[in-house]
């Protein structure tokens, strides 16, 4: 009678595991063929599907290449039987002893069978005439048997990836035309004091930087949409007018700072003075934007000039709730360069500060006297807790 043992050699023992693979590579197969690269193929697409990590699949894609047809026949040997050696070689020179690791996690997964020899080495018993008889090594039976499973799961994994990319870019679309239409409302004079859209703009904004789920994004994709109906309840409600407001100098100073063209800080750009006195920006542009990584995205692709820092931060600050009549003083007393510098150093802690316009206000005052210069507060950023707490 042939018998195909179900034991392990060594002190390896039976486990419930073990059982079930060798049964699995017993049962019949849904298909009496498949092939071999579009169910390894499949099997990456769904590997979470499985519980392997795309080192187990290194050392599968190596066991694959050991069984000369392309064809998972179910009439065929699918026993391989390579040497550690050899096998380690086309796992990309993988150490034995990883390679045992990870033989385990596709057994134990159910992708492959193990058939041990008496002695436990990995071989083939072959007739006289060069028939192969019998042999020792790992079953891929499992794959085939399989296939179905694992077709499926590949189908759900892709349609899953691109659910959650319609939802991310959904979300994208969403918190760029909040951005957007806050920075129009602030300008048109439309955001009223104290609210809390640009801070949970910020929020979201941050947030999408992370690598989220499905729940998470849509989550995310409902914060968007209340961002949106609150934004366009700030659109809807009519402008007051300057007569109303009492404060025709704050206003025109407003209505100036609206235009995109408007440059009333250019000329002091030189010597990075506003029309005050100014700090000179002692600080390098590139120590800068290594200390305050979370304006880039606010810059249009990167920022390699002082103009360009400004001008990012000159965007953001409507969303940090910076009125422009703050960042204008602030742009007077400190300079340009150095009231940038202060806003983007102010992002990086943007959680830890509750009132951004009070801050750079109360910075603005000390800057006045002399009492303030936004090194420390970059120095502070790069220190090494600082990166860790990051």
């Amino acid at each position: 009678m042939h018998h195909i043992s179900t034991t392990p050699f060594g002190r390896r023992a039976v486990s419930h595991g073990l059982l079930a693979s060798q049964a699995l590579a017993a049962a019949p197969a849904p298909l009496p063929a498949a092939d071999k690269w579009q169910l390894f193929n499949d099997l990456r697409t769904a590997r979470h599907r499985f519980g392997v990590t795309d080192r187990d699949l290194v050392v599968l894609n190596a066991l694959l290449t050991f069984l000369p047809d392309r064809q998972l026949a179910d009439a065929a040997d699918l026993i391989v039987f390579p040497s550690n050696a050899a096998l380690a070689e086309r796992a990309h020179g993988m150490a034995e002893s990883t390679l045992r690791r990870h033989l385990a996690a596709l057994i134990a997964a159910g992708l492959i069978a193990r058939h041990d020899s008496p002695n436990g080495k990995r071989y083939a018993t072959r007739s006289r005439g060069g028939e192969m008889l019998r042999a020792f090594g790992f079953s891929l039976r499992p794959l085939l048997v399989r296939a179905c499973v694992i077709a499926e799961a590949a189908e759900a994994a892709r349609d899953a990836a691109l659910h959650l990319k319609l939802l991310r870019e959904a979300v994208v679309l969403r918190l760029r035309d909040a951005a957007k239409l806050l920075a129009y409302a602030e300008a048109e004079g439309r955001l009223p004091e104290g609210n809390n859209l640009q801070p949970a703009l910020l929020t979201a904004q941050g947030t999408l930087r992370r690598k989220l789920d499905t729940e998470a994004l849509a989550r995310l994709q409902d914060e968007a949409d209340h961002l949106l109906v609150s934004v366009d309840k700030l659109l809807a409600t009519p402008v007051i007018s300057e007569e109303m407001s009492g404060n025709a100098v704050h206003f025109g100073r407003h209505y100036q700072s609206s235009k995109p063209d408007s440059h009333e800080s250019e000329p002091c750009l030189e010597t990075g003075r506003g029309d005050g006195e100014g700090i000179p920006p002692a600080l390098p542009l590139g120590l800068v934007v290594k200390a305050c990584p979370d304006i880039l995205p606010y810059a249009q692709g990167s920022i390699r000039s002082w103009h360009e820092l400004i001008t990012a931060a000159a965007y953001l600050r409507s969303m940090m709730g910076i009125s422009a009549d703050a960042w204008n003083e602030a742009q007077r007393i400190m300079g340009p360069e150095v009231a940038a510098i202060t806003v983007a150093a102010m992002l990086q802690k943007v959680g830890t500060i509750q009132k951004p316009g009070a801050y750079l206000r109360h910075l603005t005052v000390k800057a006045a006297s002399g009492g303030f210069t936004p090194g420390p507060m970059i120095m502070a950023l790069l220190s090494p807790a600082n990166a860790q707490a990051a």
